[in-house]
């Protein structure tokens, strides 16, 4: 590589999930709109999904980021078996964002779990994407992905 070449950044990749029973996926689908309108790649599950079944996506997917959707209270049971499977395979490098009803009470917990970014109803489109772009791992090329 010449000294004015520079190495192609890959795509943000996102899984964005709606996990438990809570059946309101409308937000979700309008951030998912959101990161691809802003040039990121989203995989959306779809709903009711278990953390196992998240964990799973965002490995298949190579996912640098998983954005949760919670609306049903469930956050302070999914949240930690979610990040204990992710650091269970050794993907503590994805950044993990969560959106919804979650009592301003419960987002210290959340994020002393490595909940990196809690977004409340009402957070702007663009603060979630500035949020994403400056906290994702630092891209590199393409690479052989995760192993796992």
């Amino acid at each position: 590589m010449t000294n004015d070449q520079q190495p192609v950044a890959r795509t943000i990749r996102v899984v964005i999930a709606k996990p438990g029973l809570d059946g309101h996926d409308r937000g979700a689908k309008v951030i998912a709109r959101a990161l691809r309108d802003a040039g990121m790649e989203v995989i959306y599950t779809g709903l009711r999904q278990t953390p196992e079944q998240i964990v799973s996506a965002a490995l298949q997917e190579d996912a640098d980021v998983i954005g949760l959707s919670i609306l049903s209270g469930a956050h302070n049971h999914i949240a930690p078996r979610l990040m204990q499977l992710l650091h269970d395979r050794q993907m503590d490098d994805v950044l993990v964002v969560m959106g919804g009803i979650i009592p301003d009470v419960d987002v210290p917990n959340l994020k002393a779990l490595g909940i990196q970014g809690v977004f409340p109803p009402g957070t702007s489109m663009q603060a979630i994407v500035d949020f994403i772009r400056l906290h994702v791992r630092a891209l590199e090329p393409e690479s052989s992905g995760r192993q796992g």
